[in-house]
């Protein structure tokens, strides 16, 4: 019995663990931002996969992101003990007794992704670095908590990792991975903008000017509207690329009307719990869009 307990203990130990790594270095969303730089690799390189620069962008983009995020909550760890959707973050709650470690492993994630990238790829290097700069630098620190126009400019840094993987392919202007990194900048406001919307009361708590915060339900659901549909055109315009055929227009169609659909509902109801259902529904539209230029592009 008591080693059976032991057993128990030692699990707990080990999920609460996992959960803690989880959170802190945000790796959702980091597994999010690794598919749209795989995203972008795909469409510069035709789906012509070079293995080797493939495995560069994941580990390179992988660590530059976590690093990136860790220093978000690092730097945020005061105000995320304010608010309810994020109070029982590790920092938050006290769970690592020496938060300045946050500091320095951030730091070095982010510095170890641009000299992994830098003797192979100077243009994947550049934009590893630019995106966790716009995310920490420009975004957390001067933007967040001084302009209604944070997460607008702050989204740099989502079409940063699409670029890095038309870098990694050789091609990182290509049109239509640009097409790609102009559908996550404009697609950012309307994920963050929703989830702000829903959690209004936590963000004028803790002083943050999102734009929920500032103005009414009613007009931040007609902003949020105005980035569907930019991101919709972006979406829909990309099935100009004859290389993606019909296995991206098809569920591209179908999620962006899904996506729209629950927009407009947003703008008959515009309650947190409506805008909370739109911010899981746009996290599911970037999924389908870039699952579906898996398929267009490999297939």
């Amino acid at each position: 019995m008591e080693k059976e307990v032991r057993v128990l203990s030692a699990w707990s130990i080990l999920a609460h663990s996992f959960e803690s790594i989880m959170v802190l270095f945000k790796l959702r969303v980091v597994g999010l931002l690794v598919l749209s730089s795989v995203g972008g690799a795909l469409l510069a390189s035709d789906g012509r996969i070079v293995w080797e620069s493939l495995l560069l962008l994941i580990v390179s983009g992988t660590l530059s992101a976590a690093g990136a995020s860790a220093l978000n909550q690092y730097l945020e760890r005061d105000r995320d003990a304010q608010m309810k959707r994020t109070r029982r973050r590790p920092l938050a709650v006290g769970g690592i007794p020496r938060s300045e470690s946050v500091l320095q492993i951030g730091l070095s994630l982010i510095v170890i992704a641009v000299m992994i990238a830098l003797p192979f790829n100077l243009e994947l290097a550049f934009f590893v670095a630019l995106g966790a700069l716009i995310y920490v630098g420009l975004y957390t620190v001067w933007l967040k908590p001084r302009t209604v126009l944070n997460i607008v400019i702050g989204g740099a840094a989502g079409s940063c990792a699409v670029l890095s993987g038309s870098a990694a392919a050789g091609q990182w202007a290509h049109p239509t991975a640009v097409a790609l990194a102009g559908l996550v900048f404009v697609w950012t406001p309307i994920h963050f903008w929703s989830l702000a919307q829903a959690y209004r009361d936590d963000y004028a708590r803790v002083n943050v000017p999102m734009l929920p915060v500032l103005i009414s339900d009613q007009s931040s659901a007609w902003w949020i509207a105005l980035h569907t549909g930019a991101a919709a055109v972006s979406a829909l315009a990309m099935i100009a690329d004859e290389a993606l055929g019909a296995w991206y227009a098809l569920p591209v169609v179908v999620a962006t009307v899904w996506l729209v659909w629950h927009t407009i509902q947003l703008l008959r109801t515009p309650t947190g719990a409506q805008a909370f259902r739109l911010f899981v529904t746009s996290n599911i539209y970037l999924t389908i869009v870039l699952l579906a230029i898996f398929l267009g592009t490999l297939f």
